[in-house]
């Protein structure tokens, strides 16, 4: 199905003609999660913060708030604010988003840094979709709350888990699972591991990807083909690492950006 791309609630920091970094926050959340990576890099680089359709301040469609839309819609802005082609960022949800941008448009994005991506579900993981569908589906923003809540590392700052929470918690029920059933059980969903690597392959610009899970970066790197390409572990990390570890994560974006959007061994 295709949609009508929405002009999304963004901001911009740091000099026009500087090279453009896209950061994409994830399900239920907002581009203020970004604000200290975006105050940091944005005296080397145009700093381009989304909140997507249905999230935050952007407008919110009754249908269609799915991760292919989400990337449609971020083709439009990289277009309308002569950006192009960014390094795209994103976290979760967004990550698979900027990998959906890349693919459906290619021309938009110089490279792409998922950091712990929602794709590449496999096992028990992949069974229990259908019910969690159900209960987003029936509860909204209350049942995804509980994901969030227990989304973190013991080492996290204190405040991000209620931060988090208090976010999903406004974010449109229908949203939420029209999302979830985007990234997992739509056609042409990516976000199951057969898919996942079907869309991956067909990739073609250099790509950094961060996983909490050992297991989950070990099949990741069997999926890259583009060199420059590399997979990073960060062991004792949350899922929301661009928060858990703001710094290293800064420095990993600006490394990586500055370095044209390709990068050396990872860790």
């Amino acid at each position: 199905m295709t949609t009508t791309p929405v002009r999304l609630f963004h901001t911009s920091l740091g000099a026009d003609r500087s090279p453009a970094l896209l950061l994409v926050h994830g399900w239920g959340g907002d581009g203020r999660e970004w604000s200290p990576h975006a105050e940091a890099l944005a005296d080397r680089f145009r700093v381009v913060v989304p909140d997507l359709r249905g999230h935050g301040r952007s407008p919110v469609p009754d249908t269609g708030n799915t991760p292919v839309a989400m990337a449609d819609d971020l083709a439009a802005l990289v277009t309308a604010l002569g950006v192009g082609p960014v390094v795209a960022v994103g976290h979760s949800m967004g990550a698979q988003v900027v990998n959906l941008l890349a693919v459906r448009h290619p021309a938009a994005v110089r490279s792409v840094v998922a950091l712990d991506p929602a794709h590449g579900a496999y096992g028990a993981e992949v069974d229990g979709i259908p019910a969690r569908l159900a209960e987003y589906r029936r509860h909204g923003a209350r049942a995804a709350a509980d994901f969030v809540a227990g989304a973190f590392s013991p080492n996290a700052p204190p405040g991000l888990r209620t931060a988090h929470i208090r976010t999903m918690l406004g974010t449109p029920g229908h949203v939420i699972a029209q999302s979830y059933a985007g990234m997992y059980t739509d056609p042409g969903a990516i976000g199951v591991r057969p898919h996942t690597e079907t869309h991956l392959r067909r990739r073609t610009q250099p790509a950094l990807t961060v996983w909490t899970s050992a297991e989950a970066a070990h099949w990741e790197r069997g999926t890259l083909h583009v060199p420059g390409s590399r997979v990073d572990h960060w062991a004792d990390t949350g899922h929301y690492v661009h928060e858990e570890r703001v710094e290293r994560t800064i420095e990993l974006l600006g490394d990586w950006a500055a370095a044209g959007g390709t990068g050396g061994p990872g860790g």
